[in-house]
């Protein structure tokens, strides 16, 4: 791995932290150290070139599907996903809201 991509990779993960510390402040809900904790996993997994997925075809047959068992940390993903187009950013903002379907588990 490059060190330019390295350090991408190092600067998503500060703005996954970042965001996660700006939903769960608004909402006034949501686990921040879980999602802390696994920041860098998930933006290895979906910035590093190692899970298949495109936004433009959610559905393609050929994607990789990835499952987070710890239901603490979808806010992290959250973030991930809005960024890289599978939600609309701006999306983020209704976080636990009521009709949102951004949920938090508690």
């Amino acid at each position: 791995m490059k060190i330019e991509q390295i350090r991408f990779l190092e600067e998503k993960a500060k703005w996954v932290r970042k965001t996660v510390l700006e939903m769960a402040v608004k909402a006034g809900a949501g686990h921040i150290a879980p999602s802390f904790s696994c920041a860098e996993i998930l933006t290895v997994l979906y910035y590093g070139d190692i899970l298949r997925v495109d936004p433009e075809d959610p559905n393609w047959p050929k994607r990789d599907r990835f499952i987070l068992s710890k239901g603490q940390s979808a806010v992290a993903l959250y973030a991930i996903l809005a960024d890289l187009g599978f939600i609309p950013l701006k999306d983020l903002d209704s976080f636990t809201q009521e009709g949102s379907y951004l949920g938090c588990h508690t």
